[in-house]
């Protein structure tokens, strides 16, 4: 029996999916940052949770730039498109992890963001381990397109999220995502300004 032709639509319907989930990450992020607007002395901004709200902002709109590559893939199984949308999700779960619905048991952002260290750098890590896996559905083509940058930089950065889940330094979290920024900006403007 032939394998059925791909959907002429398919990839615009999953885009259109991981759009809402996109979309909800974004709102998360500017409404927890509208907060500090709304409620300036309600609760003690912190460098570094503020340095992963910038990291994950602009995370969130490269994923959702470079995902345009998922129309590569001809052949959709019920099990990549599930996948594809947890990578989306774990976008969500991370900056939902930034702001809390509620923060009065905390003396502000940076007692919150420690309590939650693990919790925070734990996701990371797997987020940019599902990177490398998203990447690789999209061929191995495409994986060796990103030159041998990309899985040196996706293994720096698994292994500095699972150090920061037990460092209590706080002038290590901020040189983290000091250079976890510097990076994410380096690989946008280096090999995604253009959509290919």
């Amino acid at each position: 029996m032939d394998a059925p032709l791909p959907l002429p639509d398919q990839g615009v319907h999953i885009r259109i999916i991981l759009g809402v989930v996109m979309g909800l990450s974004i709102a998360r992020l500017l409404n927890g940052l509208a907060r500090f607007v709304q409620h300036p002395n309600k609760n003690h901004i912190y460098s570094v949770h503020l340095g992963w709200v910038v990291f994950l902002f602009l995370a969130v709109v490269h994923f959702w730039w470079f995902e345009f590559g998922l129309l590569r893939i001809n052949r959709w199984t019920f099990e990549l498109y599930v996948f594809v949308i947890l990578y989306a999700a774990l976008f969500f779960f991370i900056c939902a992890l930034l702001f809390p619905d509620q923060m009065q048991e905390y003396s502000g952002y940076e007692d919150y963001f420690h309590s939650r260290q693990k919790w925070f750098y734990g996701l990371l890590a797997t987020l940019h381990a599902t990177d490398v896996l998203d990447t690789l559905a999209k061929g191995q083509d495409h994986f060796r397109e990103l030159s041998p940058e990309y899985p040196i930089r996706q293994a720096v950065m698994i292994a500095l999220s699972i150090i920061a889940m037990f460092v209590t330094s706080r002038r290590f979290h901020l040189g983290f995502v000091s250079l976890a920024l510097l990076v994410q900006i380096i690989w946008i403007v280096q090999y995604f300004q253009v959509l290919s």
